[in-house]
């Protein structure tokens, strides 16, 4: 199966203005070992997944974003650039189930990898200096769904108190 393909992008999507970006996307990771392509792509997602609980993806959360994948996915910053697109573009599209991003995510990391997942799920919700509680319910969720408990989750969230909007008086949102 192609990445492309994998990402849920028909390749019939010529016309689309999306189309050329994810063919770079596709072109830059296929050059990349296929289980390391795949883990990349499935955690982009789940970090597109935070940054659009909100229904909008900030130039802090992309930026941050970008960081990460430079930082942890150690992609070169022009490979990084295209799959935060492109994750982003997936949210907006609604072309990808969360659910199995997620899945294929948890099945090609380790414990450790996914307990720095979650901190990064908070570094891209805390971008724009505040985690609303829309942001957090959907980093408990991936945590969830990621198979870690909820001891690990409150750990991590903890170090992440000075940002959440629900502790600085901003109500729920």
């Amino acid at each position: 199966m192609s990445i492309l393909k994998w990402l849920g992008f028909a390749t019939e999507d010529k016309g689309r203005p999306e189309a050329e970006s994810v063919r770079r996307l596709v072109d830059a990771l296929e050059q990349l070992e296929p289980e390391r392509a795949r883990f990349l792509g499935a955690f982009a997602f789940i970090l597109a997944r935070v940054a659009h609980a909100d229904l909008h993806i900030s130039d802090e959360e992309v930026a941050e974003m970008e960081r990460i994948l430079v930082a942890e996915g150690q992609l070169p910053v022009e490979q990084a650039a295209l799959v935060v697109q492109i994750a982003k573009a997936n949210r907006i599209f609604g072309a990808t189930d969360d659910f199995l991003a997620t899945r294929e995510f948890k099945a090609r990391s380790t414990r450790a990898e996914r307990l720095q997942a979650l901190r990064c799920l908070f570094a891209v919700s805390a971008a724009d200096d505040r985690i609303t509680t829309v942001e957090e319910e959907v980093v408990r969720q991936i945590a969830s769904e990621l198979g870690l408990d909820h001891a690990e989750y409150v750990a991590i969230r903890a170090e992440y108190r000075d940002k959440r909007e629900i502790l600085k008086g901003g109500g729920p949102g």
